[in-house]
């Protein structure tokens, strides 16, 4: 019974200091108007009596007011003894603490009322005093010179709430809560739904922060033998691999605090107020150890120092890099508080950041390779509702190159390609329209072109195909179109496949490959276009990257310029001779494959017709209708490369 009547009570509303605030206006507004109504009080009396009770001698005083035109009448004592003024005497007092007139006159005209009583003073040699005056309320005036004070006070207020986030403030409140840390805390009560099972395809990053997890944990299994639980470890890897993801998952598993901000988080336009949310940061985490700080994107304050020849003395992203090197070496190991941070900037990092005992491990988060692929698209494809017999493995093919957040949205992609299209399941074909949505943009067949334009554009593309059709190391086709999508007025799609190394004539056939395009135009029109931009402009970095980084040219030699830090800022690292020597030989190397392409196409110029016209009649065509027109590749069984990661 005790229970149920708790339950009936209803809950007292709780106590706002806006109330508060209300009451005192509503009490000053009440006093202002009822605090001072003495005049209204008082009785009303018309021309007549007012100079007759002045001819008689019974007014002592009266108050002209000239700005409401009317006259405070106070009498004699002996007048207030009369009869017929018993009601006129009021005995209370006004707020302010005046003498409430006995009677309340409203006149006309200034000049002839002020003429008139003068002339009966005269006549009648009174002693009556009188002044003029203009109505005022000192509760008004008071008021009235304390209403800028307050709309300042609580303007101060409502900007004081706005800077501290809300009324509750939190950490102290107010302004001064600016320097308290913006990490977001994931503990027992709070429910994060992100497991390892939800990360498919980071086995072996997964691995190792499994292996965090339980040194929190278990501790004393790791201590017991001597060793030291790690202080940081730095997630590392391409935009979309699934770092942040991982980080979610290991606050889903840790079962123990769990403090999540963004590397921006730190950067604010106040001076030093970096470094103190840095610093409050520690201190929550040390309090609830053991615990886990994650940060994301470190690189925001992470930057190497001294890099930046353009900043000031005073940097404040260098102040906040230093007490978070100090914070990450000063406390102890067996605070149980470790670090994990994600970027894909590991190059630019400062290296004092990077040293063992700040961050012991670095775990690379890769692209996945084809069984990843196929783990996360299994992932993805829980919450869709797909076609019986879905061929996951074939999807995992079509996709490399691909990461995790590549296939979540392509996933998505597909089910809205579907739903456009009013079908119940997402089907195979679906899902590769997806990839052609993604990889090449929106198909606009509202393009217009002239019959000539199109002819330029399936020849330009029939020569892609043909040229590599022929060549040993270039990768397999899979489909060519001319219908325009995103910025390319047509496309010819490859189908690269798994490899780690690329040798140089792998770069020589693909760049063969991508000219073939301009070289079809010139052999077919006799003349070039500017359809070829995105070709010169892929030519020219795969050159650039032979000649400059990888070392696969004779005469520039096994040397490489690559500087991924940016340490050499302006200054180039080799001599002018050498510059004109690297120019020389990237031009040379597109030259010589543009001219290889020429000699090939015009060797299968019948086929490249046919191959055009067939594109210019459909407008999309496949594997089987190249096999059909060219034969079967002369290279089929041979596994041709991809790029690697270290290429890109």
């Amino acid at each position: 019974m005790a229970e149920n009547k708790k339950k009936e009570t209803p809950k007292k509303p709780k106590f706002n200091t806006s109330w508060l605030y209300g009451g005192i206006v509503a009490a000053l507004l009440a006093v202002l108007i009822f605090g001072n109504n003495d005049a209204g009080d008082a009785n009303k009396i018309n021309t007549t009596q007012f100079f007759n009770y002045l001819e008689q001698g019974d007014i002592k005083t009266f108050d002209v007011i000239t700005n409401t035109k009317r006259v405070k009448i106070y009498l004699t004592k002996e007048a207030e003894e009369k009869a017929e003024h018993k009601k006129s005497v009021q005995k209370s007092i006004s707020f302010i603490g005046s003498k409430v007139p006995n009677y309340n006159y409203e006149y006309g005209n200034d000049k002839i009322f002020e003429d008139e009583f003068r002339k009966v003073i005269r006549e009648n040699k009174l002693t009556v005093e009188y002044e003029f005056d203009r109505e005022s309320s000192q509760l008004s005036d008071l008021l009235f010179s304390l209403l800028p004070f307050v709309l300042l006070i609580g303007v101060w207020i409502f900007i004081m709430r706005r800077m501290s986030g809300g009324a509750g403030g939190g950490g102290g409140g107010q302004i001064f809560n600016i320097g308290k840390s913006k990490a977001k805390l994931f503990d027992q009560n709070t429910e994060v739904k992100t497991t390892f099972k939800d990360v498919a395809g980071l086995e072996g990053a997964k691995e190792e922060v499994q292996e965090i997890v339980d040194f929190l944990k278990n501790p004393e299994k790791y201590t017991s033998l001597g060793g030291k639980i790690p202080k940081g470890a730095l997630l590392v890897g391409p935009p979309g691999t699934g770092k942040t993801l991982l980080a979610k998952a290991v606050a889903g598993e840790a079962k123990v605090p769990f403090f999540s901000l963004s590397g921006s988080d730190f950067v604010e336009m106040f001076v030093g107020v970096g470094a103190s949310r840095v610093r409050d940061l520690f201190k929550q985490a040390k309090e609830k150890s053991p615990a886990i700080i994650f940060i994301d994107e470190i690189d925001a304050i992470g930057r190497a120092r001294g890099k930046n020849a353009m900043s000031g003395s005073n940097d404040e992203r260098e102040n906040t890099l230093n007490q978070l090197l100090t914070e990450m070496d000063g406390f102890g190991t067996n605070t149980n508080v470790i670090v994990l941070a994600a970027t894909n900037r590991a190059d630019i990092l400062d290296k004092a950041l990077m040293r063992a005992g700040r961050f012991d491990r670095q775990i690379y988060v890769d692209l996945p390779n084809l069984t990843e692929r196929r783990a996360i698209f299994e992932v993805h494809l829980r919450p869709l509702k797909k076609v019986q017999g879905l061929d996951i493995d074939f999807l995992a093919k079509q996709t490399p190159g691909f990461s995790g957040a590549d296939i979540a949205n392509l996933c998505n992609e597909a089910a809205l390609i579907a739903a456009r299209t009013n079908k119940k399941a997402v089907e195979k074909q679906d899902f590769l329209d997806a990839v052609d949505r993604i990889v090449g943009g929106l198909e606009k067949r509202s393009n217009l072109f002239s019959v000539e334009e199109k002819r330029t554009i399936a020849y330009h593309e029939a020569g892609h195909a043909t040229v590599s059709w022929f060549l040993e190391h270039a990768d397999p086709l899979v489909k060519v179109t001319i219908v325009p999508r995103g910025r390319s007025l047509g496309a010819a799609w490859y189908l690269p496949q798994e490899a780690y190394i690329t040798r140089t004539s792998k770069f020589l056939d693909e760049i063969c490959v991508t000219m073939g395009g301009r070289a079809a135009e010139k052999i077919v029109f006799d003349q070039i276009s500017t359809g070829a931009l995105s070709d010169l402009e892929s030519v020219t970095k795969k050159a650039k990257a032979m000649v400059m980084i990888y070392g696969l040219n004779e005469k520039v030699g096994n040397v490489t310029f690559y500087d991924p830090a940016g340490e050499n800022g302006f200054v180039k690292p080799y001599s002018e001779k050498t510059a004109e020597l690297i120019d020389n030989e990237i031009k040379n190397i597109v030259e010589t494959q543009y001219q290889r392409a020429l000699d090939l196409l015009a060797s299968k110029r019948d086929v490249m017709d046919k191959l055009a016209q067939r594109l210019i009649e459909r407008e999309v065509i496949f594997k089987d209708d190249l096999e059909e027109i060219l034969g079967k590749r002369p290279f089929a069984d041979i596994k041709p490369n991809v790029k690697s990661e270290e290429e890109e």
